[in-house]
């Protein structure tokens, strides 16, 4: 019997954390992150012949993503002096990133690589997305001090990846979305208390609604029925099996077994996976009774067609098929953490996510203190710390969100032609991947594509077609091949030749563009996410356009729904613009 499960339903329509591993970003900027660095300088050449590199060309190769055993880059004793009085900086535009994962995995491997600063452009289609960034990153990024490691990386993970939250918790998110909520219409204070966050490309009205977010958060509406995430996740689920809901388990454990397992995820055990399918728990850190406050940060509103009426609806359009535990959960540096034992692996994908995570968060807070390899002491000793504190740091790099559906626009302000090193697109921002996108990459830069591998929904034969669409897409936005890449089945990896640079100025750009503004396409035409489609025997669409924002979805069981007013949901019900502030 044909049900949603297979049709790509279980992906939803808003993504909440990354479906691949965590890169580090300087890594892919070197080209090709898997090859030895002998190896690397002498295939240079063959990767883009036509092209000149723009990045730093004193930058040393030998990162490697998650989980990859690479030599280590050399430290360049010169190049931790500012050249010509200035730090090298890398610019990178990133399309529905959603978790921060390749900014955090790009910051905890900064000390193992020449000075440099960072400048991430972040670009969702949602601004849920953007208000959760902002949080995850104010508590990876807080004081020791305040809020010790281990209880900062088992907040993160029940924040990022649970439905529920414990008590202490959900305190902890209603605190920082207050003082958030309290910083974003002051710009000059969050300058001063967040220098690392730049929202001055968002309009005017992003930011109101933005600030109405983080007030949903901090429970300026009434208790737990203004989001019943149980109910809402119950609901999703029945709508996603169908018939099939009450073999519930059986479904999990073929989508897990046949699925994840053959795809690379064999660290993922059955019981957490079967769990979180159940009651949206991926990390249990904590006896189960413990969980029972919803994430509010998980909801999002969007919508919906009733009894012949467009009204807003909140709830969870997320994912409930794959589950977080791809992102920081398969891959470790700690090869200890992948061993078998019987053709079982001896730990499981939330125990290496916590490991992971605790990593992550200790190599941010003492940024200077390179890491060496494990049980490698005379290699600790040579390794000389770089000469950044933890406060330093955080001036080090900044995170600049762009305005919604601003993909396509990008290209006309003359400060974005040319100035990424690397574009990074997640599988669900394929579509904006085009020719406006390449023009915005330096001749030589990279491009990094997610592909759609741990989608449990699609079929081998639709992950080819969406790989050969990514190629496509790609070619048409004047990238090619990276030559001297390993093969990869979870990323796609390209790069720009010299003779896809726009020629000319393009008549649309402005003679004086304002530094950070960003013109964005009216979020009238900003794709409004559906429902869940009704059980098909199709493929899922792999087509790069944008949904059709216009179109009327059927609505859920109105149970699982909790209305609000289209004025508290930007991507939802899109309103006209405001006047700027005075």
């Amino acid at each position: 019997m044909t049900t949603p499960a297979g049709s790509g339903a279980g992906f939803g329509s808003v993504c909440w954390w990354g479906l691949s591993p965590a890169l580090d970003l300087q890594a892919e900027n070197s080209g090709s992150p898997n090859v030895p660095t002998a190896q690397r300088q002498g295939a240079r050449a063959l990767q883009c012949p036509s092209s000149p590199r723009t990045s730093n060309p004193r930058m040393h190769r030998g990162s490697a993503p998650l989980g990859t055993q690479a030599p280590r880059p050399p430290v360049d004793p010169d190049s931790q002096a500012d050249t010509a009085h200035k730090t090298p900086e890398l610019d990178v535009l990133l399309l529905g990133s959603v978790d921060g994962r390749h900014l955090l995995r790009t910051l905890a491997r900064a000390a193992l690589w020449p000075r440099r600063r960072f400048n991430f452009y972040v670009l969702e289609n949602n601004l849920e997305a953007v208000a959760r960034h902002m949080l995850i990153f104010s508590l990876a990024l807080e004081e020791p001090e305040k809020m010790g490691l281990r209880e900062r990386s088992e907040a993160f993970l029940e924040v990022w990846g649970n439905a529920l939250l414990r008590p202490p918790v959900a305190a902890l998110v209603r605190a920082q979305a207050e003082r958030l909520a309290n910083l974003v219409p002051e710009p000059d204070r969050l300058a001063e208390q967040l220098p690392w966050l730049s929202l001055r490309a968002l309009k005017f009205r992003e930011r109101d609604a933005l600030e109405a977010v983080f007030r949903f958060w901090s429970g300026g509406e009434r208790g737990p029925e203004a989001f019943p995430m149980s109910r809402l996740w119950d609901s999703r689920l029945r709508h996603y099996l169908g018939s099939r809901y009450d073999a519930r388990r059986g479904v999990s454990d073929w989508d897990l077994r046949m699925k994840l397992h053959d795809r690379g995820a064999q660290v993922i055990h059955p019981h957490e996976f079967r769990r979180w399918r159940d009651t949206g728990v991926a990390f249990e850190l904590r006896d189960s009774s413990a969980y029972h406050v919803p994430n509010r940060t998980l909801a999002s509103g969007r919508l919906l067609s009733h009894r012949g009426e467009r009204v807003a609806a909140r709830g969870y359009w997320g994912d409930i098929a794959t589950g977080p535990f791809v992102a920081f959960g398969i891959e470790a540096d700690d090869q200890s953490l992948l061993r078998t034992s019987n053709g079982q692996p001896v730990k499981t994908a939330g125990e290496i996510t916590q490991h992971n995570v605790t990593e992550l968060f200790r190599e941010v807070a003492a940024w200077g203190r390179p890491r060496a390899a494990q049980g490698d002491k005379e290699e600790e000793l040579r390794l000389e710390p770089q000469p950044w504190t933890s406060a330093s740091a955080r001036e080090s790099f900044t995170v600049h969100f762009l305005a919604l559906g601003s993909a396509q626009t990008l290209h006309h302000k003359r400060c974005y032609q040319g100035r990424f090193q690397l574009l990074y697109v997640a599988c669900g921002m394929v579509h904006l991947l085009g020719p406006e996108l390449g023009a915005c990459v330096s001749p030589g830069g990279n491009l990094v594509v997610e592909l759609a591998r741990y989608l449990v929904d699609l079929r081998p034969e639709q992950l080819q077609a969406f790989s050969a669409q990514v190629s496509e897409l790609a070619r048409e936005a004047g990238f090619a091949p990276q030559t001297g890449a390993s093969p990869s089945e979870t990323f796609a990896r390209f790069c720009k030749s010299g003779d896809s640079a726009p020629s000319g100025q393009d008549p649309a750009v402005e003679s004086e563009p304002a530094p950070g503004e960003v013109l964005a396409c009216p979020l009238e035409v900003v794709s409004v996410p559906r429902a869940d489609p009704a059980p098909a025997t199709g493929s899922p669409r792999l087509s790069s356009q944008p949904q059709d924002s216009s179109a009327e979805v059927p609505a859920p069981p109105q149970e699982a729904l909790t209305t609000e007013s289209p004025a508290q949901n930007l991507e939802s019900a899109p309103t006209p613009d405001q006047a700027p502030h005075p």
